[in-house]
């Protein structure tokens, strides 16, 4: 019995057309499930693609390790550690900070190496726009922090480290061997505020983390 003047052709249209809409709405579901997932996996691509691109590139170089009077020195440097997006960072007034770990092992033939020494010094860099200045302070060095006017000058400076004294020369016995270890890293940026919405998706790309650097040396 059909109400209201409804026909069952009418109810095979209404049915029809319920149908059709379903059907509708099942493939732009898929469509946009796809356009998701090709979304999805084109990020992925780009973020693995960058992370391996600085991961290959950032490493220590010109280590130097010098037996002197004061105890044991070093001096090293990083290549490949900036990259245009972290440096947009800095220009944007974002405090950067590589931290650079160091450690000295005696090196024991039957037995584990016997970690002596192990320390940690930071480079800090943040820009002031209002006076073009780039203001870098050095852990390893006290005193005032140093001020330059270019960002290449900045850059050079972040990226060496220079008379590093790791240890005490009384600690290293005659015909020892030792073993320096040094790395370096992008310390995790915190933004302020008003570029939340900017470059937080961007944050994990600055990334950048060197293999261990070893130098081997008898006393």
């Amino acid at each position: 019995m059909w109400l209201y003047g409804a026909s069952p052709l009418g109810a095979e249209r209404g049915h029809g057309a319920c149908r059709h809409e379903a059907v509708a709405g099942q493939e732009e579901s898929i469509i946009t499930y796809v356009k998701k997932g090709v979304w999805i996996v084109t990020l992925c691509a780009v973020l693995f693609s960058s992370e391996f691109a600085w991961s290959e590139d950032a490493r220590i170089t010109d280590v130097v390790v010098n037996n002197t009077a004061d105890g044991i020195i070093v001096n090293f440097r990083v290549e490949g550690c900036f990259t245009e997006d972290l440096e947009q960072a800095i220009l944007n007034g974002i405090p950067t900070t590589f931290k650079f770990l160091a450690a000295l092992d005696r090196v024991r033939s039957w037995w584990g190496d016997k970690e002596l020494i192990s320390l940690e010094t930071t480079h800090t860099v943040k820009y002031n726009n209002l006076k073009n200045e780039f203001v870098i302070t050095r852990s390893e060095h006290e005193g005032s922090p140093l001020v330059v006017n270019s960002l290449a000058e900045a850059e050079k400076i972040m990226a060496e480290v220079e008379n590093l004294k790791i240890a005490e020369r009384d600690i290293l016995e005659k015909d020892h061997r030792y073993q320096v270890e040094i790395k370096a890293e992008l310390s995790k940026i915190t933004l302020p505020f008003y570029l939340h919405y900017v470059f937080r998706f961007f944050l994990f790309l600055w990334d950048f983390e060197t293999d261990w650097y070893t130098f081997d040396f008898t006393y």
